[in-house]
């Protein structure tokens, strides 16, 4: 009698697996962005591989820490269900004016009602095509936003549940570092999605016209 095969049912990503990706995601993002808008010195940065394309991760002992301690955090929150936006802003070290502000919707994906058949599960190497695009699309930013010829500094801030669990030692309510409307331009960027999250990504920026 013939051996019948059957190719593997690809694993729809789970819960966890998103949440993981996503908080890679947003180390690799803010690292571009702090190399990018010269936050910190191009010589804190080293390259690594990452999502088939050449990435820039700081060296930098203090930031690197900071970052780590604040992505884990994050990632409890997106296991939680619990956050719904992340923010990077960029300060002006003097006036402590927000320069520009990089904006991260979180938004979990709904199954749909009617459908007794579970969606295809969307393939690994999809997602990394789209994140690979939206830092490309971070990097190329430079074309277009103004020239940062200041010293800056950044603040992260993260837009949770009133039900999410926060460390009150670490988290602090605080100002959304928002930009003037009269004076803000906004461009919309990519977005990327797992079986479980979407991530919708922009930037808005001071625009002295």
């Amino acid at each position: 009698m013939p051996l019948t095969k059957q190719a593997p049912t690809r694993q729809a990503i789970t819960l966890k697996g998103s949440t993981n990706l996503v908080t890679e995601f947003f180390k690799f993002a803010a690292n571009t962005i702090l190399f990018q808008r010269g936050v910190y010195p191009a010589d804190d940065f080293h390259m690594v591989k990452k999502y088939g394309q050449t990435v820039l991760v700081t060296q930098d002992l203090a930031l690197e820490n900071y970052l780590d301690k604040i992505l884990k955090q994050v990632n409890t929150w997106l296991l939680t269900g619990s956050v719904t936006q992340l923010v990077l802003a960029i300060i002006s070290k003097d006036s402590r004016t927000t320069l520009e502000r990089w904006v991260f919707d979180v938004n979990l994906i709904e199954p749909p009602a009617d459908s007794s058949e579970p969606a295809p599960a969307k393939p690994e190497a999809e997602i990394q095509a789209e994140i690979r695009n939206i830092l490309k699309q971070i990097v190329s930013t430079v074309t277009f936003l103004p020239v940062i010829d200041q010293p800056t500094v950044f603040n992260i801030l993260a837009y949770t549940s009133e039900s999410a669990d926060i460390p009150a030692d670490e988290w602090v309510d605080t100002d959304p570092l928002a930009i003037e409307a009269s004076k803000s331009q906004q461009v919309k960027l990519r977005s990327f999605s797992t079986d479980v999250h979407r991530i919708e990504a922009m930037v808005a920026y001071r625009y002295e016209g």
